[in-house]
């Protein structure tokens, strides 16, 4: 009788991990705090080069978007809670 693929008694695959030798700190090892601290600011205005910032007109519209939809949802809770005011002291007096 032949053991289920990956099971306990046979893994599939041997761990690769017991190979590789531990590193030793790395690019972060030979720096002192200060560097790394360098490092993560470049790293930092690295990804937000990357970023893709909208236009004037397309912030405009979303900011315009965001604006009313708040405007609406104050309107609505404003109406729910004078529905409930008004329902509490029609029960309460």
């Amino acid at each position: 009788m032949t053991d289920a693929v990956g099971s306990i008694d046979m893994p599939d695959a041997e761990d690769e991990s017991r190979d590789k030798k531990p590193r030793k700190g790395g690019k972060r090892g030979k720096k002192g705090p200060l560097g790394r601290l360098g490092l993560f600011y470049r790293q930092i205005v690295a990804e937000l080069r990357k970023v893709v910032w909208p236009t004037r007109s397309q912030l405009t519209t979303y900011t315009t978007v965001v604006i009313i939809f708040v405007v609406v949802m104050i309107g609505l809770v404003t109406v729910i809670d004078f529905g409930f005011q008004e329902a509490v002291k029609y029960v309460f007096g």
